[in-house]
């Protein structure tokens, strides 16, 4: 029997673009097969502002249009709320954002669910850092010690951004000392070969070739880095001028090593630049933390973009039934996606 894997991607407001997809793609499987996301995907997987999507789907009873409706201009000022601490400089010396508004709303939208009430058969990961040990913390509903953690405390930690949030603290039955983590992108902002990795330690029956995936972006940065300066950087430089987060959560190297190992037809990824092109006459900030009302509809805008272009696709993936190419990110001359070769 086949299984189908979910993994979306960090970067902060930009899951505006993913949640806005998704929930056409609900849309139009509900019209056309009267079937939800939930009911197709058997393992999600999540990194930062992409955990949050995959925590919400796989462990609350959020719909997918009210999870995509969490991303709007009044939650997200809530969130990104600005740290205004004496002689704290915009993310230099502390943390950009305080931590607060961002734990309030995914408390009060993921609720008391846990890791363990992802439904029967199904699973769920969350990519996460622990600094103090330094080493990667996968938070997955495939280990018992795991299960009785919070949704919210999960989806905070993975979503707390070096610089712009702060470090988060969970205390777990697989730790004796308490965890402090940090996002999760700094080591797998593409959270995908994590997902089929997992599911083929769980899942030992179902061949490499009866696994499809799905793999959500939400676009990546074009902005040039100025080689020759970059010589004569330190690390203040590569944070401000270099944005060196950014460098770091690069996410093309799991796209091309998913498309290689999964079997073609099994694999799409969503994704584009962030820059005009055919489709895209303006293009979204490449900021994780640009929520002015216009980035967010611009990014809203994206994800509609994205619908006509994988949409039909994407629902066939699901529903078992596609027969295409493999498919990867927007090529930005064409506006169209490249297919695996």
């Amino acid at each position: 029997m086949s299984k189908v894997i979910l993994s979306l991607d960090g970067g902060g407001i930009r899951g505006a673009a993913a949640t806005q997809f998704l929930s056409k793609v609900e849309q139009k499987m509900q019209s056309d097969h009267g079937k939800s996301i939930r009911d197709c995907v058997d393992f999600y997987a999540g990194t930062s502002t992409g955990s949050i999507i995959a925590l919400a789907l796989a462990t609350t009873n959020l719909t997918m249009d009210q999870i995509n409706n969490l991303y709007n201009y009044d939650t997200a000022q809530k969130i990104f709320s600005e740290n205004r601490g004496w002689f704290e400089i915009d993310g230099l010396n502390a943390p950009k954002f305080e931590a607060k508004g961002k734990t309030q709303i995914l408390k009060e939208n993921l609720g008391n669910s846990k890791i363990g009430d992802v439904p029967d058969e199904k699973h769920v990961l969350a990519v996460t850092y622990a600094v103090e040990k330094r080493k990667p913390v996968v938070v997955k509903s495939t280990k018992k010690d795991y299960l009785n953690l919070y949704s919210y405390q999960v989806a905070d930690a993975s979503s707390a951004a070096p610089t712009y949030f702060p470090t988060k603290e969970i205390e777990t039955q697989a730790d004796s000392d308490e965890l402090w983590l940090i996002d999760g992108g700094v080591i797998a902002n593409n959270p995908t070969m994590c997902a089929i990795t997992e599911a083929k330690r769980v899942w030992t029956q179902v061949p490499l070739s009866q696994i499809r995936v799905l793999s959500v972006g939400t676009g990546f940065m074009t902005r040039k880095i100025n080689g020759p300066e970059s010589k004569k950087w330190g690390g203040l430089q590569w944070m401000t001028k270099g944005h060196i987060l950014a460098v770091l959560t690069d996410e093309r190297i799991v796209a091309y090593q998913a498309m290689t190992i999964i079997e073609p037809g099994n694999y799409i990824r969503v994704n584009a630049k962030l820059q005009p092109q055919p489709g895209i006459a303006q293009a979204p900030d490449d900021a994780m933390d640009d929520v002015s009302r216009t980035n967010i509809r611009r990014l809203k805008k994206l994800g509609d973009f994205w619908f006509e272009q994988y949409g039909e696709a994407v629902v066939n993936l699901l529903m078992g039934t596609y027969k295409g190419p493999s498919l990867d990110r927007i090529n930005p001359r064409s506006g169209r996606p490249i297919q695996q070769s």
